[in-house]
């Protein structure tokens, strides 16, 4: 074998190793491509729970500071109450197979986070009544806080009792999310469905709310 053959052999061996270096690092490359992308997905998801906590937290914070007499209390409690058995029943009648095996709201809404047709109709139904699951989170809270001393009232005890609910709501109540599942719980007792109206058509209070003339 001449000189020339054995350099030949020699650049076509170094070739390989070079290629099969570039090969194992295109391989490691890879492996931490995925490796980045399940830490950001890892981090997108706790950053997320995190987020969730923290507006439940803030929730859960609004609903133990209101300022409410107790005879108010009863009377948001009572719209939150008519609110949650709504949602109730009307799964029920859109599952009627499944009666026995939802007995409760509570049940509904653990069901339906791993059943994908329980889910659907819940969903359905949060629709229906203009509600989003912020909405029934805000007023889970405030049932499980409030609902052991409440007391129920009927709609004409309320009336008789507090003129404008949805004012006393939108002035006393300062957490945002707390406040639209209270006032959407109004709509849907008084008018059957809650309406949503976008952030950027919020009007201020005053606007909300007319003047009030001395007689």
């Amino acid at each position: 074998m001449n000189h020339k053959s054995t350099t030949l052999i020699s650049l076509k061996e170094a070739m390989r190793r070079v290629e099969n270096k570039l090969q194992a690092l295109d391989i490691q490359f890879r492996e931490l491509d995925v490796t980045k992308d399940n830490l950001t997905q890892q981090f997108e998801h706790h950053s997320k729970t995190l987020a969730s906590q923290a507006a439940h937290d803030e929730i859960w914070t609004a609903v133990l500071g209101l300022g409410f007499t107790s005879m108010e209390l009863n009377i948001l409690y009572s719209y939150v109450i008519e609110v949650l058995i709504c949602l109730h029943t009307r799964v029920l009648q859109k599952l009627p197979d499944l009666v026995r095996s939802l007995p409760t709201l509570a049940s509904v809404l653990r069901r339906q986070v791993k059943n994908k047709h329980v889910r659907i109709v819940w969903e359905s139904v949060l629709e229906e009544y203009g509600l989003q699951e912020r909405d029934v989170t805000a007023l889970c809270t405030f049932f499980i806080a409030h609902g052991n001393k409440a007391e129920h009232y009927a709609a004409n005890v309320r009336r008789m009792y507090i003129k404008d609910v949805t004012f006393m709501i939108t002035n006393m109540v300062k957490n945002q999310a707390l406040q639209d599942g209270l006032l959407r719980a109004v709509q849907v007792i008084e008018k059957g469905k809650a309406v949503r109206t976008p952030e950027h058509q919020r009007a201020s209070l005053k606007e909300l709310i007319p003047p009030i003339k001395d007689e």
